[in-house]
């Protein structure tokens, strides 16, 4: 568009140089030549602003260009994530369907189990109410047996009353004999002789220092006194069984006569004491009174020692009474 001008304007420069042109033309085409340089101006403003619009939209494009890239990437993205999404809906929605499938046959299952227990119900309800029938007949005898049973263990009870009270009676009865017997022996205490109560008895031990000299069944003569003292107080109870235990301690007894042993040393003491109290006890009735003999087999202590020696040779006395009475309570 410029060159255009400057050729006009050279074209009308050489006219007005090579002819005469009158002043009326002349001003017509320099007013021409201004228009037509502000045209230019302008012109070459407006293609300087279109330039600049034009780098503007060159960018603009360069920005949409990259945005496409941009968004065609995402659309890939985006795909490849419908495809994964559709993937996994088409695997829940098979899992869905093949758990529906396994809930649809597990719930007929339980409705076939359902009846089955409904059916079963059904009989154990008649079962129920037959044995609560059982029960209830069962439960009326038991009662009536529960009633026979009450008045037995008050029976029972009372029983086992009158049994304690003869056994108290019995223990008070075997402490008085045995305060009895200490009494009347309570001189002997130091020489070798114990009186104990045990297990329903009257235990008189007495060793043989106090009764026998050493291998001899001889009673000595402090035994013949502890022997007159205590025949007293078994003649003032009559209902006394007795018994005399002879014991010896494990030293081999050698005799030359009938006495061949320690078990027949044991069994001679024995009578030897029976045969005193009888003499001393004369209302003392002899069926009362037994006699026997144990040897070394029954030691109250060690062999080993002196003193456990001399504690195995002793002679027992042993006081019980007549448990008739008591025995009729407890078979009662």
């Amino acid at each position: 568009m410029k060159q255009k001008h400057l050729l006009f304007l050279a074209l009308a420069s050489t006219a007005l140089l090579g002819s005469c042109v009158s002043l009326g033309k002349y001003e017509a085409l320099e007013s021409s030549s201004r228009r037509y340089q502000k045209e230019l101006l302008t012109t070459q403003q407006e293609l300087t602003q279109m330039k600049d619009e034009n780098a503007d939209l060159i960018r603009q494009n360069q920005a949409l260009t990259m945005s496409l890239g941009e968004l065609t990437n995402a659309k890939q993205s985006g795909d490849q994530t419908i495809d994964e999404l559709r993937s996994q809906l088409e695997a829940a929605k098979y899992r869905y369907d093949t758990m529906m499938e396994n809930q649809q046959q597990a719930i007929s299952g339980k409705n076939r189990d359902l009846m089955r227990s409904n059916d079963l119900l059904l009989e154990r309800t008649q079962e129920l109410n037959n044995k609560e029938q059982a029960f209830k007949e069962k439960e009326a005898k038991l009662m009536a047996r529960q009633a026979e049973l009450q008045k037995a263990e008050e029976e029972a009870r009372e029983a086992l009353a009158a049994k304690e009270k003869a056994l108290a009676d019995k223990e008070r009865e075997i402490e008085q004999i045995r305060s009895s017997v200490t009494e009347a022996l309570v001189g002997f205490a130091d020489k070798g002789l114990q009186i104990e109560s045990r297990n329903g008895k009257v235990y008189v031990s007495m060793e043989s220092k106090l009764m026998f000299p050493s291998a001899s069944w001889t009673v000595s003569n402090d035994g013949v006194k502890a022997i007159q003292k205590l025949a007293k107080v078994l003649e003032e109870n009559p209902d006394l069984n007795i018994v005399v235990e002879g014991h010896t301690d494990n030293d081999a007894f050698n005799g030359s006569t009938a006495v061949k042993d320690n078990w027949d040393l044991s069994v001679m003491r024995a009578t030897s004491i029976v045969k005193l109290i009888l003499q001393y006890g004369p209302k003392i009735d002899p069926i009362r009174i037994m006699a026997g003999g144990h040897g070394p087999f029954m030691p109250r202590a060690t062999n080993e020692t002196k003193e456990g020696k001399a504690q195995n040779r002793r002679t027992e006395i042993i006081l019980t009474p007549k448990l008739s009475e008591v025995l009729e309570i407890l078979e009662k």
